[in-house]
């Protein structure tokens, strides 16, 4: 072989392989981007008892402090990659993005509360880390990739639902579904099915006030119980809603890109959502809005 063409398809050979390792780098290197919980934060029964006679402005000030302060599971803080790749006219992207491993929590990894929130909290929380929430394509395709895919368990509705109680009950329901899975899927992995998305639609700003986008809770088939809907005001948090943070920043194409950014492109949007460009990926952060 020619000396010059060797050097050129070695030199080839060990880009590629730096792309690659640096690409796999990146794949392991995304983490959820708080503080480490501290040793005296309090654990998820004990944050139940703290808020549960308090009203939902407080009870959300109070989840998004312990948030933000860091007092979040241990098995939530590495990242999952969620991979494919779409033709567009006539390109190829190949996509990485990446999510919470199962829905946001507060506590330790032994004793935890999968809480649920109004969109326009989850929205604060999100926005404040460089985060996003999960369209409804992004959900199915979260679900399909789930290492573990939980079986629904419902609560008969009631008014209730909303109370922190029945959002406890619910809450242990599901911590007993995910023990018995532990040998299958150890916690870090990528699990679904288990709640109702908050979602990103264009019907957030479709009636007025503003409604929070639900969507999900996939039986093991892969049909989800609740199709997209609309029908509670932003205020409403129930039960059966969980919050899977998404990452901001996407690769595509071995490129950084913003997939609240993508989402506003008339081509690009339809790798994450099947409804069509979302021209406001995001929530209002003020109930008023």
């Amino acid at each position: 072989m020619n000396k010059n063409l060797y050097l050129a398809l070695n030199k080839s050979a060990v880009m590629f392989l730096f792309l690659a390792l640096a690409f796999l780098g990146i794949l392991k290197a995304q983490k959820l981007p708080l503080p480490p919980r501290a040793n005296d934060a309090i654990s998820g029964s004990t944050f139940k008892n703290q808020i549960e006679a308090l009203n939902i402005d407080d009870r959300e000030k109070q989840i998004y402090q312990e948030v933000l302060n860091g007092n979040v599971p241990n098995f939530l803080r590495d990242l999952k990659p969620i991979t494919f790749s779409k033709s567009i006219k006539d390109s190829t992207y190949v996509v990485t993005y990446f999510v919470l491993p199962d829905y946001l929590a507060i506590g330790s990894d032994i004793d935890y509360f999968l809480v649920p929130m109004t969109p326009i909290l989850a929205q604060k929380i999100a926005k404040a880390i460089g985060f996003s929430l999960p369209t409804k394509h992004m959900v199915d395709q979260i679900w399909s990739n789930a290492s573990l895919k939980m079986a629904p368990t419902p609560i008969p509705p009631s008014p209730q639902m909303t109370t922190i109680p029945v959002m406890w009950e619910h809450n242990l329901l599901l911590k007993k579904q995910r023990k018995e899975a532990l040998l299958q899927a150890p916690l870090g992995d990528l699990v679904a099915g288990h709640k109702k998305d908050v979602v990103i639609s264009n019907k957030i700003y479709e009636s007025s006030p503003k409604p929070v986008v639900i969507y999900g809770w996939h039986y093991q088939n892969g049909t989800p119980i609740q199709p997209v809907y609309a029908g509670h005001s932003n205020t409403y948090a129930d039960y059966s809603h969980g919050i899977r943070l998404v990452q901001d920043s996407v690769l595509i194409n071995n490129k950084m890109g913003l997939i609240t950014t993508l989402l506003q492109d008339v081509d690009k949007s339809s790798l994450f959502s099947d409804e069509g460009v979302i021209e406001k990926p995001f929530y209002p952060v003020d109930k008023a809005q």
